[in-house]
């Protein structure tokens, strides 16, 4: 265990970042479910209501650092053309 003030404050810190984190991460977990149930679904109405807020996460995620920008161009693009896919057929 850490015995310096400093190494007690980031160990303290580190657990809270940690927590937020893994709150956000879960989030972004459980939306992009969400969404690929309605589209599993095939559910054109809570598809296309799902799509805008999954996508504001998914940026939010990435401005945050919870999940990379290439990662999140990529889960925006299926996405999206998933939903456009639906829309359509």
């Amino acid at each position: 265990m850490a015995s310096h003030k400093s190494a007690l404050k980031r160990i303290k810190q580190t657990r809270v970042r940690t927590e937020a984190n893994r709150a956000h991460q879960t989030r972004l977990r459980h939306q992009l479910r969400k969404l690929r149930v309605a589209l599993d679904k095939k559910d054109k109405a809570a598809a296309e209501s799902l799509l805008k807020p999954t996508l504001a996460l998914i940026d939010h995620s990435t401005h945050k650092g919870v999940l990379h920008a290439n990662a999140a161009a990529r889960y925006k693009s299926r996405l999206t053309r998933s939903v456009a896919a639906v829309v359509k057929a």
